[in-house]
């Protein structure tokens, strides 16, 4: 892999030491890398973190969008690939939690790439599905209400006609890779996972936090937060708090086994 498509993909998003563990962070559907540069400021100088840039926005608005999983499982598989020398956390936030159950698959059991852990946030797990997720076949309109109601993107940016034009093409892409999205069995993940939930996400309810155990042969644990689908945003300090000793964990588990 280049690095000029290492650099596509991949975004530093602070500033870390030597010895600190990566985190990489794979966005919601219509969300981009810089998602998480509050995050990345919030555990910097203990964790490195790299956000995940798809494509088809902000400066890869120009590639043609990808609507569906697997795709992106392995195109960003063969990415990090590349950064196997390191320990290395893959954290998701929605379809980004999805995205993430794949790529730790393939680097896993296709690629002998070693993830410590995986973080999966405001998500349901992947062997469970509901038939009613069609946000995708929606009008504009109708796409516009979803976007309004989960409140990951900030209002002004809705309102903006022109801007408008910008996000719901990829949100609407997003969604359709996600909500197109089967799980296919396969072998469990041999690292252990932990689930973060907003105790009022219409996304996720607790039992389907829960099933995430069903994936993986290392321990699972499912923390819970105040707050909606993005919880996230309004609980930082206490997200990153949480993130911050699971990596740690994570490296420290990793290291003895």
């Amino acid at each position: 892999m280049s690095q000029t498509e290492t650099t596509r993909w991949l975004h530093r998003l602070n500033s870390a030491g030597p010895n600190a563990a990566l985190l990489v962070c794979l966005p919601h559907a219509g969300g981009s890398a810089t998602f998480f540069q509050p995050l990345a400021r919030a555990v910097s100088p203990l964790l490195d973190v790299v956000g995940v840039q798809y494509p088809g926005r902000q400066e890869r608005r120009s590639e043609p969008l990808i609507d569906n999983i697997d795709d992106l499982a392995e195109q960003l598989a063969g990415v990090l690939t590349g950064w196997a020398d390191r320990p290395m956390t893959l954290f998701g936030h929605s379809m980004g939690a999805t995205i993430a159950f794949e790529v730790a698959g393939k680097l896993q059991h296709e690629r002998a790439v070693t993830v410590t852990g995986l973080i999966a946030s405001g998500r349901r797990a992947p062997s469970t599905h509901r038939d009613d997720e069609t946000v995708h076949l929606r009008d504009d309109a109708g796409l516009l209400a979803e976007l309004q109601a989960l409140n990951g993107t900030h209002a002004s940016l809705l309102a903006d006609p022109e801007l408008q034009q910008m996000i719901l093409p990829v949100a609407r892409n997003d969604y359709k890779a996600i909500e197109t999205y089967r799980y296919r069995p396969a072998s469990k993940l041999r690292c252990p996972i932990t689930v973060l939930v907003g105790d009022s996400d219409p996304k996720v309810s607790l039992q389907e936090a829960r099933a995430w155990a069903e994936h993986t042969d290392r321990p699972s644990d499912v923390r819970t937060f105040a707050g909606g689908h993005f919880y996230l945003t309004e609980q930082l300090a206490q997200v990153c708090a949480v993130i911050t000793a699971t990596v740690s964990e994570f490296s420290r588990t990793s290291a003895v086994r």
